[in-house]
Formats: structure tokens, C-alpha cells, sequence
């Protein structure tokens, strides 16, 4: 038993997913094809910009539907811990009636997100397992169309993110560690086995709005600490994709000035009011934030000691930079020296 239904949402998300751009199955099936081509491609350089050797395989291509339940599954192995104490304070019934009701709400919220992500590196597995790599084919091709660039490029472009992402949890062996750790430091300062002091935080809220995303501000100072070491540690993620993304260079990449330029104003294009609003409640904004603050961070300390020193930063979760830090990549760089 779990604290979503985890088959309800991803069926949810299926149904309520957007189609996706109109496309033969002959042009599909070239899709599916080339990237995991370029997949394999993006491999090599990944492994030349950034000095790491990971696990090498081949791509999971997805639609829509494919992300969502990929998705859906991977909340039951971040919730497990919830879903224990929860059993153990109150009756399956209640529990079970739960699942139900967040199942759905998390079917709503994939369904709308499914549309948006264009690849993912499974990181939420159970121990011993290994990710997959996925990229989402239908969006792909939608981003490409829209930001009109090359499609070959383009498609190489979002290999070697997601390939980055794959090689920074299989070469540094402690990573999925860590993030299972702090997933459960989350789940733990966040009292979501505590109804009443849940609904007193959001009943706060309610009556003193403020700015933000819905996660910061049902936060409890607990969960604020956890969340700062967490975005600092997604922005050097992050950034560090951005970095090798960029850092192959047109000679690999040959429109790669004019993918960054478009893809830059697609981020800053919010869409309507109900997309803007719903970017700010589910912190998208702050991803978004995530991705330009990373990316000065590594682009400031691989300029000033190289990536062999920039690469000390996986040594352990000491090494990793604070939040604080990634604004100031000075004070990390004298840290660690």
C-alpha cells in the first residue's frame, strides 16, 4: 500500500496528457531512431568535457503517457518512507482513501508536466537499481518545431544534458545515496505524517499569501534547511548539464549559439496566466532559476581552476557547494583548495 496510487495517477495522466505533434509512423519510428543514435554519440562527449566516466547504455524514448508512468512509479520509491510511518498511525481504509485522492492529483499534475519535460535521468530508484535515461519524443520534436532550429542538433543538444545527468550518478558512486538521504530529510522536517499541523501551516498561508512557490510556503524551518542544501545541489546538477551542453562547441554542435538563444526565450515565455500560475506554485520558476545560477557557477570555477578542480566537487556531499555558494563561487573554490 502506498500514499498515491500510483496506477490511478499514471492512468490519470495518460488520458488527460495533450497530443502530441502530428507525425507519420514512418516519422516516428526516425525519431526513436536518431536519438538513441545521438545518445550514444552524446557518450563520448560527455566523458571529454567533463573527465567523468559513467554507465554507458542506450535511451529510453517515451511518449507523453510513457513519461507520466515512469513518473508515477518513481513516487512510490521517494514516498516509501511516508507510506511506513503513515501505515503504522492510521487505518488502511484511510489510507488507502488517500491514495485514491493524491493519485488523482498527481495524475492532474503529470499530465500537465508530461507536455513541458523533454528528458529525465531516473534518479529516484530503490537501491541497486540502476536509472534509465529518458527522452521524450513527442516534445522533442514539438520544441523543435516551435524554436525552429535544427532537429539533428537540437536533438543532440538535449543527449548530452540527460547524458550528463546519467554520468554524474554513475561516477560518483556515493550520489544516489545522498539523494535518497535527502529525500527522506525532507519528507521527515516536512510532518506530512502530521495532518494537523500540515492543514495549520496551509490555513497560514491562506490568510497571509505571500510570494512564491506552494512548496516554500508550507515549508517548515526544518524543511527550509533541507530545501537549501537540496537547490544548491540541483543547481550544480543542473548547471553543470548547461555547461556540457554548451561546452562541445559548434564543432559538434554547429547551430549551438542559436539552440541556446532560442531556448533561452523559450524559458522566459511563461505562457497564459493559469501556466504562469501553475509554474509558480510548482516551483517551476525556481528550476528555471536553478539552471542560469548553476551554470554561472561551473562556467566561473572550471574558468578559474580548470574541470580537474572543478571535478573535487564530488568527492563527498561535504564537497558539494550550499546554496549560498553557488552565488559566490569564490567562497567554494576557497573552501575546498
Amino acid at each position: 500500500m502506498s500514499v498515491v496510487d500510483t496506477g490511478l495517477a499514471a492512468s490519470i495522466a495518460g488520458r488527460l496528457a495533450p497530443p502530441g505533434p502530428s507525425l507519420s509512423l514512418s516519422e516516428a519510428a526516425d525519431v526513436v531512431v536518431m536519438l538513441r543514435d545521438l545518445t550514444d554519440e552524446a557518450e563520448a562527449h560527455v566523458r571529454s568535457v567533463t573527465g567523468l566516466e559513467g554507465v554507458v547504455g542506450p535511451a529510453t524514448v517515451v511518449d507523453r503517457a510513457g513519461w507520466a508512468q515512469a513518473n508515477a512509479e518513481g513516487f512510490d520509491n521517494v514516498l516509501s518512507p511516508l507510506t511506513e510511518v503513515l501505515t503504522r498511525k492510521q487505518n488502511k481504509l484511510t489510507v488507502a482513501t488517500t491514495a485514491k485522492v493524491t493519485g488523482v492529483q498527481i495524475g492532474s499534475i503529470l499530465a500537465w508536466l508530461s507536455s513541458k519535460v523533454l528528458g529525465q535521468y531516473e534518479a529516484f530508484q530503490p537501491e541497486g537499481e540502476q536509472g534509465r535515461l529518458l527522452l521524450v519524443a513527442p516534445n522533442i520534436v514539438e520544441a523543435e518545431r516551435k524554436l525552429g532550429v535544427d532537429p539533428h542538433d537540437f536533438r543532440l543538444w538535449v543527449a548530452l544534458h540527460e547524458v550528463t545527468h546519467r554520468t554524474q550518478f554513475t561516477a560518483v558512486p556515493w550520489l544516489h545515496a545522498h539523494v535518497r538521504e535527502e529525500v527522506q530529510n525532507l519528507i521527515t522536517a516536512s510532518k506530512l505524517d502530521d495532518p494537523e499541523a500540515l492543514i495549520a501551516r496551509l490555513k497560514q498561508v491562506a490568510s497571509s499569501p505571500r510570494s512564491g512557490s506552494l512548496v516554500e510556503m508550507i515549508q517548515t524551518p526544518e524543511q527550509r534547511e533541507v530545501m537549501d542544501r537540496v537547490t544548491g545541489f540541483m543547481s550544480l546538477l543542473e548547471g553543470h548539464a548547461e555547461h556540457v551542453m554548451d561546452g562541445v562547441g559548434p564543432s559538434v554542435v554547429p547551430t549551438v549559439q542559436h539552440i541556446r538563444d532560442q531556448f533561452e526565450q523559450r524559458r522566459r515565455d511563461k505562457g497564459g496566466p493559469l501556466e504562469r500560475l501553475l509554474r509558480r506554485l510548482l516551483g517551476m520558476d525556481l528550476k528555471a532559476l536553478q539552471y542560469s545560477q548553476g551554470r554561472a557557477f561551473v562556467g566561473h570555477v572550471v574558468g578559474e581552476i580548470g574541470m580537474a578542480g572543478f571535478n573535487r566537487i564530488w568527492t563527498s556531499p561535504e564537497t558539494l557547494p550550499s546554496k549560498d555558494e553557488i552565488l559566490d563561487p569564490a567562497s567554494w573554490i576557497s573552501r575546498t583548495a
